[in-house]
């Protein structure tokens, strides 16, 4: 059975960091449909207070595995994304497509939370992973925008939630699709986009992409003018994706996901088709 996946949100390192198993088998796409759920959930979003990462995913499975890692690359991804990389120092280090890291800093005592948006294959091929993480007045992320260079050291260690993991047994599984819509301001904060269109043109008819902006004076370069459109996610850009087959992933802040999951309510999308990440 072909399944379809849909992307909505602000941000996509999920898109980067689980294309391998998009395309691997029926037990991967069963691996991408949980692996979020650590930090998914369906319905009406409540909250009363803002939660640590460790307070919020007390719960959840950690590695065991502590391994120091060097900063060696810091890159603007926009004016408020830094992306780092990292050196990792212990051989036994691991992690799978869609997991997170907690994030020690020296000197720090919060510790941070951020998803990985790097492949494993990079870590196996030059010992290095990946984050993106937008700027906040939290310390670790402050830290990172303020004071983080080249050689600074930190700490890091795997988690993610394996509850309703399931490896899935089937055979004959047939290579799905995903749609990803990706809405900013202007051009500027699509973090990935260059990467995001060589996959499209890596998987012609499997993975499509379309950017929204909602706040862009200046004029679109051609480059990316063929793939965006002017203005918010609407409901008529999803309804053509409902199906029983099609799963809905939810990235950004709560209000969007709130608007996003209602209308996906409205155009009678499942709320167990639906996951949406809550790290605030």
């Amino acid at each position: 059975m072909a399944y379809a996946t849909v992307y909505v949100g602000f941000a996509v390192p999920q898109l980067l960091r689980g294309a391998s198993r998009i395309f691997a088998a029926h037990s991967a796409l069963l691996v991408l449909r949980h692996s979020f759920c650590h930090c998914t959930a369906n319905g009406t979003i409540k909250s009363k207070r803002k939660m640590d990462h460790l307070e919020r995913t007390a719960d959840n499975f950690r590695q065991e595995v502590i391994s120091q890692a060097k900063v060696c690359g810091i890159t603007n991804e926009s004016e408020t994304v830094k992306r780092l990389r990292l050196a990792i120092a212990n051989k036994d280090f691991t992690f799978k497509a869609g997991q997170w890291v907690d994030f020690f800093i020296p000197g720090v005592s919060v510790v941070g939370g951020f998803s990985i948006c790097s492949s494993p294959g990079l870590l196996e091929r030059e010992g290095v992973l990946e984050l993106a993480v937008k700027y906040t007045i939290h310390p670790p992320a402050h830290w990172i925008h303020t004071e983080c260079t080249l050689d600074s050291e930190v700490a890091l260690r795997v988690g993610a939630d394996l509850h309703g993991y399931q490896e899935g047994k089937g055979k004959g599984y047939k290579m799905g699709t995903v749609k990803l819509y990706y809405s900013a301001k202007k051009t500027s904060e699509l973090l990935f986009k260059k990467h995001i269109l060589a996959l499209v043109n890596a998987f012609p008819g499997k993975i499509a992409c379309r950017f929204h902006i909602t706040q862009q004076s200046s004029q679109i370069c051609k480059e990316l003018q063929p793939h965006v459109t002017e203005g918010r996610i609407s409901e008529k850009d999803l309804e053509k994706h409902v199906s029983e087959d099609t799963l809905w992933y939810i990235c950004g802040p709560p209000p969007m996901i709130e608007s996003i999951s209602k209308l996906l309510s409205n155009i009678g999308v499942p709320r167990n088709c639906v996951f949406f990440e809550k790290w605030w």
